[in-house]
């Protein structure tokens, strides 16, 4: 892998045809260094949102220990990588030869459910992992379903058990879990810490209810990341009113507060080279798209910050661009809109930023389209939550003269 000092450095030196993601181990260890200080609980790294072993190192090496794994291939790698690292199955739905496989080959002992056939699943699977010997070791953490309503992209669907039927769960969760716990997902890229406060509060109806003893609450993800169009609060305001009420539920004495970050630990890690291969008025073709690492870009309307990458002074004056990819669909279409100088045009590159959560692991080789090349380089991200010099985007600079 090279190095360069930023992404204009390898168009000058490369000027390549194909892709190039970029990585920038820098900007992952300190938001890892960020989590692990001031998180007031234990980070676990949600690997789907970005699955590279150099990053997954790097989050290792910057003290982070414990990995949110939601498939048995997920668990491979990281065992592979981390022989002393703690991995938690969380995906609330598993085949019972994964959980045979993570019990007994990945030493995983902490398992997510939100339902009796999943908690009777995992019974049989880990005894059956176990010699035959129900085990005396599971972490089970039973999941909530919560509200979404204040985060990006919505997770209320699929997973969570309704708070109606949390208290019989609970209750046959505890007998046979050593650890019990409660989990939730608000949804990715939560854009105010209520979306926390809520969640927690459905966790203590859910406690009282079914009278059980807590010993672990895990807030699962969804901490946002910085994008055009989505300015978040800073983090440790989620940090401070998500201890505040944790602390107030009732739970064991010592009882342990845990996070699921995935976007927030690996977003600022990756950005893309793309180049134009054909402008059409305000739309641009280029040669990455929706089966490439842009695919939040078109299915799901994501903005992602974009640079144009040029020696010589342009224009000035922005325009509002949509994007097409290289493929022959006509779903490959990103709406944007993406800011870029009026007089950008075909040979023109282009730096796509904060790429790091599904982005780059949501490649695929459709219609023989997906090579890219990969270099590190070390300059900053185009937006970031911890240099220490981000504008708090609540604090409004007009002044009130009490005169």
């Amino acid at each position: 892998m090279h190095h360069y000092p930023d992404a204009l450095a390898v168009v000058r030196a490369a000027a390549p045809e194909q892709p190039v993601i970029l990585n920038r181990p820098h900007a992952a260890a300190r938001a890892a260094r960020f989590f692990v200080e001031k998180f007031p609980g234990k980070t676990l790294y949600a690997v789907k949102a970005n699955p590279s072993p150099d990053l997954i190192q790097v989050l290792w090496d910057s003290g982070v220990t414990h990995y949110d794994v939601a498939s048995i291939v997920e668990a491979r790698l990281v065992r592979g990588l981390l022989p002393d690292a703690v991995l938690c199955f969380m995906h609330p739905v598993k085949s019972p030869g994964a959980i045979v496989e993570a019990y007994r080959d990945q030493g995983v002992r902490t398992f997510s459910l939100d339902s009796i056939e999943e908690l009777d699943k995992i019974r049989a699977a880990t005894t059956r992992a176990n010699g035959g010997v129900e085990p005396t070791d599971l972490t089970l953490c039973v999941r909530l379903r919560v509200s979404s309503e204040y985060s990006e992209l919505s997770l209320a669907a699929k997973f969570g058990c309704e708070l109606g039927d949390a208290r019989e769960l609970l209750q046959a969760t505890r007998q046979l879990a050593d650890s019990l716990g409660i989990c939730f997902h608000v949804g990715s890229q939560a854009m105010t810490p209520f979306a926390y406060v809520q969640a927690l509060e459905k966790v203590r109806a859910a406690i009282v209810d079914a009278s059980v003893t807590v010993d672990i609450i895990d807030v699962g993800g969804g901490f946002p990341s910085i994008y055009p169009g989505m300015e978040p609060p800073p983090l440790e305001d989620f940090f401070a009113l998500i201890d505040r009420t944790y602390e107030s539920l009732p739970v064991s004495y010592s009882a342990e507060l845990w996070g699921e970050p995935g976007r927030a630990l690996s977003a600022e890690y990756n950005s893309m080279i793309v180049q134009v291969e054909r402008r059409r008025d305000n739309e641009l073709y280029i040669n990455d798209g929706a089966y490439g690492a842009l695919f939040d870009a078109c299915h799901v309307g994501w903005r992602f910050p974009v640079n144009l990458l040029r020696d010589h002074n342009g224009v000035s004056e922005t325009v509002a661009f949509s994007f097409y990819g290289p493929t022959c669909d006509d779903m490959d279409f990103m709406a944007g809109p993406f800011e870029l100088p009026a007089d950008i045009r075909a040979g023109d590159y282009i730096e796509i930023g904060m790429l790091g959560a599904y982005g780059a692991a949501m490649k695929t080789a459709f219609n023989g389209f997906g090579d890219t090349a990969v270099h590190e380089v070390g300059d900053e991200p185009m937006s970031s939550q911890y240099r220490g010099n981000r504008r708090d985007p609540r604090v409004s600079d007009n002044v009130v003269s009490l005169r």
